[in-house]
């Protein structure tokens, strides 16, 4: 199984987006439950191109929320990298 690590940045972008969208006090463990299937399923989520390319995203435990990560098959770890709204302009696409 791959060892799953939230980056610094991403859990900065965690705590701003809980502050910014009045996110529930369980949204951290929520996050981590939709970080989980990572663990077996390391490429699950599909990959980003353009200045994102080498990245994969999942949704989190809301629908315009990615979590972007990249996954280090030789150490067999996933890095989540950002957490970012879907919605707002300057969000990770494919593009």
């Amino acid at each position: 199984m791959a060892q799953v690590e939230i980056a610094r940045a991403a859990v900065a972008d965690l705590d701003r987006l809980v502050l910014t969208h009045s996110l529930p006090r369980d949204t951290t463990e929520r996050v981590r439950g939709s970080l989980r299937s990572l663990e077996r399923f390391p490429r699950l989520g599909p990959e980003l191109t353009g200045r994102w390319e080498g990245f994969r995203f999942i949704l989190g435990p809301w629908r315009w929320m990615l979590l972007v990560y990249i996954f280090d098959e030789h150490r067999d770890r996933v890095v989540i990298v950002t957490i970012q709204d879907a919605r707002a302009s300057s969000a990770a696409t494919s593009e």
